[in-house]
């Protein structure tokens, strides 16, 4: 079949087996430039390994560390007529390079949330590695089945207590225009703490040390958004800043466990495009906006260089990391600095469908937004006839 992005709202419904190859491919020729990670962590395991910032923690891990990785991720396999999703054409493209580097890489397929996912990691650390030094917690999912309780959790991106009348991008057409935000209920809000907060980490480190596989000196890093003033009301104050403040709560919790032979950290990031954070209203625009000023300024960072400087700068730094109130990591002050955002809050009020051109950068967003699909990259003919099932790439 000739595969062709097909775009519904904020998702890709096609992936492109040799373009994903080649997402794949430019990151680690991006920490390849880079040279070698001082200091790295030679065994690690990346829970939601196959995009956005896990991918790029593995890549980073791996390429610039020399690690040996174990990834978990849900994915789809392809059908005879319908693509597999492009974390499934990721984590194929990555083993095969890994394995050509001379790497160990394994990937398990499957629902992160679930005790039987746990315990075929502890057991394949345990035949495979002994032990582990890194686990990055970078999982993304709208559902999650409790194990203990059997119940489903959904997740919502509402604000929290009132109706928010705010501005946004329809990804499809470019337009820009405004929507008006129904806020979350009670129970809407705890379901999202359930999925997105931070009790499964904490499953996990709990499933992890409970079987004697964490190194000494061991280290875990999940990831969260802080953002600016301008996403605060459906971000930071909306039921993800709730979900987000359940992680700082588990890393207090996690460290504790650890005790000072370990340590757990959220890592505070820039904004990037992800297939998560293209569904949240106001972020596209926001991004946007933010990305044009920080071009014009050269200091915009894609996931992969953000993700290479928080293990080089922070994680296994010789300096210690810059840590915020309540023990965060923060890679974010370029973006949060005031020229970047004076310069953005100003053009918020003003851009319009038809400045968005001049102000904002959506055709960068938009490019970067299919690129997670494996569309827009050189080199890759997007015309050929393909095996949707082609993984020896």
């Amino acid at each position: 079949m000739i595969i062709k992005p097909r775009i519904r709202g904020f998702i890709c419904t096609t992936a492109h087996p040799k373009g994903c190859a080649a997402h794949v491919d430019s990151q680690i020729a991006t920490v390849k430039a880079r040279g070698a990670l001082v200091g790295a962590p030679k065994r690690v395991l990346v829970i939601g390994a196959s995009g956005g910032y896990g991918l790029a923690s593995r890549v980073v891990a791996a390429f610039g560390g020399g690690a040996s990785t174990l990834g978990v991720s849900f994915e789809k396999a392809p059908e005879d007529t319908r693509t597999a999703t492009a974390g499934w054409y990721n984590n194929h493209a990555f083993e095969r390079r890994a394995k050509a580097a001379g790497l160990y890489a394994k990937t398990f397929d499957g629902d992160a949330f679930s005790d039987a996912m746990k315990a075929q990691v502890v057991d394949a650390i345990k035949s495979d590695f002994g032990q582990i030094d890194l686990m990055v917690y970078s999982l993304a999912s709208p559902v999650r089945m409790d194990p203990k309780s059997g119940v489903l959790h959904r997740s919502v991106i509402k604000p929290i207590g009132g109706v928010h009348h705010v501005k946004t991008l329809n990804l499809d057409r470019g337009v820009v225009h405004e929507v008006d935000l129904e806020p979350a209920t009670l129970d809407e809000i705890k379901a999202t703490v359930a999925v997105m907060g931070g009790e499964d980490w904490e499953y996990w480190i709990d499933a992890l040390q409970s079987a004697g596989v964490l190194a000494d000196g061991f280290r875990t890093v999940t990831y969260t958004y802080v953002g600016s003033e301008l996403t605060w009301p459906i971000y930071w104050h909306g039921t993800l800043g709730k979900a987000k403040e359940d992680l700082d709560r588990a890393a207090t919790a996690i460290r504790k466990r650890l005790g000072p032979a370990g340590d757990a950290r959220v890592a505070a990031l820039k904004a990037v495009v992800t297939q998560a954070s293209s569904a949240i209203p106001v972020v596209p625009l926001y991004a946007s906006l933010l990305f044009k000023v920080m071009k014009e300024r050269d200091a915009h960072e894609t996931v992969i260089e953000h993700i290479d400087r928080l293990f080089r700068s922070a994680l296994y730094s010789k300096s210690p990391p810059p840590l915020d109130e309540v023990g965060r990591i923060r890679l974010d002050a370029i973006e949060l600095s005031n020229p970047i955002q004076g310069e953005v809050k100003r053009r918020w009020p003003i851009v319009t469908t038809e400045n968005l051109p001049q102000l904002a950068d959506f055709d960068g967003f938009r490019a970067d937004f299919l690129k997670i699909f494996g569309f827009g990259f050189a080199g890759v003919d997007y015309d050929e006839d393909l095996d949707p099932a082609l993984t020896a790439l």
